[in-house]
């Protein structure tokens, strides 16, 4: 965990002096990233153009007509001062205070109710990369552990044939999913459903995307506060981080179509994901991240490896 370092002043006195000025600040103080941004002068910009009501995708380059060189009044500095404080001094995530998280350039609400929405699966959603592994009979689409419900959102979008079912155990995070599928008008097509895992979800699915708890519990231990400010239920996943998986996995194929798939994001545990399931053959499917954070296993290996399980 960071211990948090002396405020630096924020100064300037245009928007960009202000940005790189908000970049020092959240550097110097020692602040993580990974809720949005990857980098302080990025987050820095988001912090203040949020601020100044300015849209998030403003040109801040030496174009002559980007807003680099606009004004900034001492009562909108003292605005955008007050936010970086509180992002320093509370090592909240920037999502939880403006209240706001992006996707694929698809904005969504987000409140500490539910994990800030950043996977990876987003991208495939969006790009068609996982539609040759569908077929004209994907029809009912489940998004399991649905937090702020911004993956049945997305795939309703890329998919608008399909209904899809957004569910979680949580009910706190399910209202922050209501909030997002009535943003984006999406009430005719996204059921949402409480559920321990596939408990209350029979089927059959002809797709399960699925973003679960998967950090071990040596990595949670070493979290910075930024996301230990998130709902460890999002997170925490057991000794090796599979203990979700793994009964995912069971109940699955009784829940699944014949040609159903599961895509499922596993982070950073790729090394235990294969550890725990050595025989099980699946697809790295590739993201900005790299081929090891996402996959795609089949209803027909999974019901191999549990015949397998079972002799």
């Amino acid at each position: 965990m960071n211990t948090p370092q002396p405020l630096s002043a924020l100064s300037g006195d245009t928007i960009g002096a202000l940005v790189e000025s908000g970049a020092q600040c959240l550097s110097s103080a020692g602040v993580s990233f990974g809720h949005g941004t990857t980098n302080a002068h990025d987050e820095a910009t988001w912090l203040v153009l949020w601020r100044l009501g300015l849209p998030l995708d403003s040109d801040l380059s030496d174009n002559p007509e980007s807003i680099k060189n606009k004004p900034v009044a001492p009562d909108q500095l003292a605005l955008v001062a007050t936010l970086f404080k509180e992002r320093i001094t509370t090592r909240k995530p920037a999502a939880y205070l403006t209240q706001e998280a992006w996707l694929q350039g698809v904005p969504f609400y987000v409140d500490e109710r539910a994990i800030v929405p950043r996977s990876f699966i987003a991208e495939l959603l969006a790009d068609g990369s996982v539609d040759d592994f569908l077929s004209d009979h994907t029809h009912r689409v489940l998004d399991l552990c649905t937090g702020n419900g911004s993956l049945a959102v997305l795939a309703a979008m890329a998919w608008p044939e399909v209904l899809v079912t957004g569910a979680d155990i949580s009910p706190d995070a399910l209202a922050v999913a209501r909030i997002n599928v009535d943003k984006h008008g999406l009430q005719d097509r996204i059921q949402l459903q409480i559920s321990d895992g596939l408990a209350a979800l029979p089927g059959p699915w002809d797709l399960i995307l699925c973003n679960p708890p998967y950090v071990n519990a040596a990595s949670m231990a070493a979290l910075p506060s930024e996301y230990l400010a998130e709902p460890a239920l999002a997170l925490a996943g057991g000794t090796d981080g599979m203990d979700f998986v793994r009964k995912l996995f069971a109940a699955a194929p009784a829940c699944m179509s014949e040609e159903a798939v599961i895509i499922l994001e596993i982070g950073n545990e790729r090394a235990y994901f294969e550890a725990a399931f050595p025989q099980l053959p699946i697809f790295w499917v590739d993201t900005s991240a790299g081929e090891d954070q996402v996959l795609l296993v089949t209803r027909q290996a999974l019901a191999a490896q549990a015949r397998l399980t079972a002799q």
